[in-house]
């Protein structure tokens, strides 16, 4: 029996305090986003095109048209905002940098709110402090891990260390490629770490040092360098960054290709943030 009170589950309800902190969230992000060039975009709930964003399509949520033609609810904010600005807008706007402050949503009933960035031909280091800055203005201060998919592709096709287990950190497993300088990489933490890349293969050492140097860019307090993190991403390749408080991830981002068109972005998980910021304030 289902009662009239009764909310799905994955779905969010917000009230009297929760309600304000989401509120201000957004708000503060809109002008802090805003103040560094920018522009709002706010793309449709529903789509045509997000089943091409998606290998296993059970996420999505969908239905059809007036004419029949399958449409799904939006389970993913950036390949929208990417094809929108591309295709649509691409004839009359210059914009490059681009925000949004919407849900998304999954099967079967989850929803997921989010502010959002995406920067057409951007680059890493510069979401990743748009990123910080914003974190900033709402008073959190993450961890910042940084790593880079390109690597554990890597381990995967030329050195035969397969992506199950990199995805699964299983050590065992990584260990025991017989490769002088394995041990190293799996230890690598700091940016210190990546001093002398002498070590390394080649295709392996180019892509530390793109690490390197994105972290010495970006040199946020609290860092973290992780070579060998690996997810499915449904787009970034080479550069990410994962924001951390408690354990708690509150943002993730970092560069990718969609329709051949480079861009970098990230989002913001507004209810990891309204979590901690509620904490936060529990807890003086």
């Amino acid at each position: 029996m289902i009662f009239a009170h009764e909310i799905p589950a994955g779905s969010h309800l917000y009230s009297a305090e929760a309600a304000r902190t989401k509120r201000a969230i957004e708000s503060r992000a809109a002008e802090g986003l805003s103040a560094q060039g920018y522009e709002e975009i706010v793309t449709p709930l529903f789509s045509y095109q997000q089943h091409e964003n998606f290998a296993d399509r059970r996420p999505l949520i969908r239905l059809n048209d007036a004419e029949n033609h399958e449409v799904s609810l939006r389970a993913d904010s950036t390949a929208d905002v990417v094809r929108i600005v591309t295709r649509r807008l691409g004839r009359s706007s210059q914009v490059k940098r681009w925000f949004y402050i919407q849900p998304v949503f999954t099967f079967p009933t989850t929803e997921q709110y989010q502010v959002g960035a995406e920067v057409i031909d951007g680059d890493f280091v510069e979401v990743t402090r748009t990123a910080l800055t914003l974190m900033g203005t709402l008073d959190l201060h993450p961890l910042v891990q940084i790593a880079n998919i390109a690597i554990p592709r890597l381990l995967a096709e030329h050195y035969g260390i397969s992506l199950e287990a990199i995805e699964a950190m299983n050590l065992d497993a990584i260990l025991s490629a017989e490769y002088p300088w394995i041990e190293s990489l799996v230890h690598i933490q700091q940016v210190t770490d990546l001093a002398d890349l002498s070590l390394y293969p080649a295709d392996i050492a180019e892509e530390l040092a793109r690490i390197a140097d994105a972290a010495t860019e970006i040199a946020a307090e609290q860092m973290v360098i992780s070579p060998l993190y690996f997810a499915r991403l449904r787009y970034y390749d080479t550069l990410t960054f994962r924001m951390f408080t408690d354990n708690t991830v509150l943002a993730t981002g970092g560069t990718y290709t969609i329709d051949e068109t480079n861009a970098a972005g990230f989002a913001l998980y507004t209810d990891a943030c309204i979590t901690q910021t509620l904490q936060k304030d529990t807890h003086g």
